[in-house]
């Protein structure tokens, strides 16, 4: 019976999404938001219909939150279709490195100075929040690959590759309460966990989805398929292929995966020329920035269009809509189940971090940081203000608390990390509306 509520309680929310859609839309709020309250209601703390217990959860969580966030970091990959060249590139690599490793280092002294945390559990909790996140950020990153805003641009690259170069901090507070005084821990964890993880994973993952796109190309142009080909099924083999391969060589997978949807787009891009609109719009309308099922949304023009753009506007727009749609899922399936465990597991040290994090240590390492004209004043206070945590801190969580962790420990970083999320997923659902509205009007006055 356990399932079946589970499944019926999917449902209803679902339904509930579905049917009040048209309402929220006016409202300042996001859909992680009304799903984090739904979770509460019907949760222990609400009507009691579900229950969850995170450390016998802990192992299915772990894997089901990293299948959330893969789906998610290429789909990320697959909107950024600028080259790595423009400008834009450096605010994400510079949000994604040097922000997040200040990130990690202002909140790992909060927690050892202001709560008297040792340096392992500090390091360790500082890395599992400093991530922000690609799955609950959607409406503040790019919508569409013709989108090359440099605030939209910076927190979509920083999110897909923050994800995977956290990891090896995670595993240095890990080290750090676990290492037997080998003298030359340190030593080995820079070599295999920073120096070769992260880079072979970008490669890795990003050669992968440069040949793979382009031999996908050649054959449905080869044999005039490109209209009935499986696309969904590309998109699943190539995530688990890039994942797999980067892994088994010691590589960061999530790193991979969103390389992966990077390096797609970027065959895209020289398989059909560097035209203006990606070559999905060729081939089909767009309500909104919702892509529509490309099967039935070819325009009856398309024989102005080379085979090449053709082929792979319809591999891209589908690639698109199948991962949009698990990633929709994804996110109101968890953060559903956030809600159901976090009145259980709150703590009120989550207002002091929280409020320090989002306020105070984000904002000052994105200012601080020389930008050089790249962002102006009110583009670094933006991205400064939308650090989002959501699933990628949820995945770290359940990485460490599967990796031997002592009960008080672990029972501590659990409460911390639900807690954060949950905030930052109500503070900035909230203000996420108003604050994009005032920034798109800001944008117009200078147009």
């Amino acid at each position: 019976m356990t399932f079946v509520v589970w499944v019926a309680v999917l449902g209803a929310v679902l339904l509930t999404l579905a049917l009040t859609s048209s309402y929220l839309r006016w409202l300042p709020v996001t859909t992680s938001a009304v799903c984090l309250v739904l979770g509460a209601a019907i949760g222990p703390a609400g009507l009691g219909l579900l229950k969850l217990d995170m450390q016998n959860a802990s192992f299915w969580m772990e894997h089901l939150t990293e299948v959330a966030v893969l789906f998610s970091l290429f789909v990320c990959g697959l909107k950024l279709r600028s080259p790595f060249k423009n400008k834009n590139w450096r605010v994400a690599v510079g949000l994604a490195g040097p922000v997040m490793v200040l990130t990690i280092a202002g909140v790992s002294v909060l927690l050892h100075f202001g709560f008297d945390l040792s340096w392992g559990a500090s390091v360790l909790i500082g890395s599992i929040l400093a991530p922000t996140d690609p799955v609950l950020a959607a409406l503040v990153q790019v919508n569409d690959a013709r989108d090359d805003d440099s605030v939209r641009f910076g927190l979509s690259g920083e999110a897909g590759l923050n994800d995977g170069i956290a990891f090896p901090f995670v595993i240095l507070g890990l080290v750090l309460l676990q290492h037997d005084d080998n003298p030359g821990w340190l030593g080995d964890w820079l070599l295999r966990s920073v120096l070769w993880a992260v880079p072979a994973g970008l490669l890795i993952g990003y050669g992968m989805g440069r040949g793979i796109g382009r031999l996908t190309l050649a054959l449905r142009i080869r044999h005039a398929d490109s209209t009935v080909s499986p696309n969904d099924y590309l998109a699943l083999a190539l995530i688990a292929l890039a994942y797999v391969s980067a892994e088994s060589l010691h590589g960061y997978g999530f790193l991979s995966v969103f390389a992966a949807g990077l390096g797609l787009r970027h065959e895209e891009v020289k398989s059909t020329g560097d035209d203006e609109l990606p070559a999905e719009h060729l081939v089909q309308p767009v309500v909104g920035h919702q892509n529509v099922e490309p099967q039935h949304a070819v325009h009856g023009d398309t024989e102005r269009l080379e085979d090449t753009q053709v082929a792979a506007g319809i591999m891209m727009g589908d690639m698109l809509a199948f991962g949009s749609l698990v990633e929709r899922a994804m996110e109101v399936f968890l953060v559903t189940l956030l809600g159901v465990v976090l009145v259980a597991h709150w703590d009120w040290r989550a207002l002091l971090i929280s409020g320090a994090l989002f306020c105070l240590i984000r904002p000052l390492c994105v200012v601080a940081l020389p930008w050089r004209g790249v962002l102006n004043g009110h583009q670094r206070l933006l991205i400064g203000w939308f650090g989002i945590r959501g699933i990628g801190s949820l995945y770290y969580l359940f990485y460490a608390l599967n990796h031997g962790l002592a009960p008080s420990l672990a029972t501590l970083c659990t409460d911390l990390t639900l807690s954060v999320v949950a905030m930052s997923i109500l503070v900035h659902g909230l203000s996420t509306q108003p604050t994009l509205a005032w920034y798109e009007q800001r944008k117009k006055q200078k147009t």
